[in-house]
């Protein structure tokens, strides 16, 4: 096999359907994807990102009709929320029918199901004939993926059959969870899909301020406590007073503030939220370099999609600056 392995998506296509895996294109972040009925497909899947099973897995689709092939019991709401804001950054939880594997959901009664908008996305769904489950194309914990080549630097000789290039993800960060089995809809995890997006289609939601418990069964992706990690420290948020800081530190500013050094990298001169959605894990991606020892951002109104952003940069933050370099 080539390394990296690059497919096209009528061949990505019939990889899934044969029960590979191959990493596809989003309007999110690219996706580790994998036939969602088969649970040898869906063990690659978490071997490959090297992923704990207790973590579940997101079943994307290509038409809002196919919730009722993974989904039962479906509420009035989902339809809605569906109509409003699918195909797109929006995954809903719902309970779950007997074809999905308990791998799939962590043994949970309940599945996360995405439409993405991302045309080639929906072509290979549709092509391989069957939902696919697609965690982000990275390894645990790491940043996730928004270019092709930051799926082969991390992942391309760990046994995945493709990757297929559908250029830079337009959305940036993970998609919105908002789960529809309780009796408030409750946004789980924050993204480009808001919860004032959702209140203005279903009224009153809940947020849940998610908190992990390693080895017990998450009711939704991206929950855990430190997450979305490079591998070079790094700092969200204001420096206090008096830190002692590495030589080879960079800064990823966010509009025109001031910061403790000069920015190496601007998310938004504007202070465009969703610019800087679009650069965020790029920008820590092309910052996660052994040449440099801290790695600073800005803080972010955590307002609209920002409250995406700082849930992403806050896991994926050092608690502490010890100045210990």
């Amino acid at each position: 096999m080539k390394f990296p392995p690059w497919t096209n998506v009528d061949e990505a296509a019939r990889l899934l359907a044969e029960g590979q895996v191959v990493a596809i294109p989003t309007e999110t972040v690219y996706g580790l994807a994998g036939n969602a009925y088969d649970p040898k497909a869906l063990a690659q899947i978490f071997a490959i990102k090297e992923r704990p099973t207790f973590d579940p897995l997101i079943v994307h689709i290509c038409d809002i009709a196919q919730l009722n092939d993974v989904a039962k019991d479906i509420p009035e709401a989902a339809y809605k929320l569906a109509q409003s804001y699918w195909p797109g950054p929006m995954t809903l939880i719902l309970p779950k029918k007997d074809c999905i594997p308990d791998l799939c959901t962590s043994a949970l009664p309940t599945v996360a199901v995405r439409f993405p908008a991302h045309p080639m996305a929906q072509e290979i769904i549709r092509k391989a004939g069957v939902p696919l489950a697609a965690p982000s194309a990275n390894l645990f914990k790491h940043v996730s993926p928004t270019t092709a080549k930051h799926v082969a630097d991390q992942l391309a000789d760990r046994g995945l059959a493709g990757i297929v290039n559908g250029g830079s993800c337009d959305v940036g960060v993970e998609s919105s969870i908002i789960s529809l089995v309780g009796e408030i809809p409750t946004v789980l995890r924050p993204g480009a899909i808001t919860p004032e997006m959702v209140e203005r289609v279903l009224g009153k939601v809940a947020i849940k301020e998610s908190t992990s418990k390693p080895g017990q069964p998450m009711a939704a992706p991206g929950q855990m406590d430190t997450h979305y990690r490079p591998q070079v420290p790094l700092f969200y948020g204001k420096v206090p007073a008096g830190t002692s800081l590495p030589k080879n530190t960079v800064r990823i500013a966010f509009g025109n503030t001031d910061g403790p050094i000069p920015a190496t990298l601007n998310l938004s001169e504007k202070g465009d939220m969703l610019e800087a959605t679009a650069k965020l894990y790029a920008y820590m991606h092309d910052l996660d370099l052994p040449e440099y020892d801290l790695i600073l951002v800005d803080e972010i109104p955590n307002v609209g999609v920002g409250m995406a952003l700082n849930d992403r940069l806050k896991r994926a933050s050092l608690k502490t600056l010890n100045g210990d370099w």
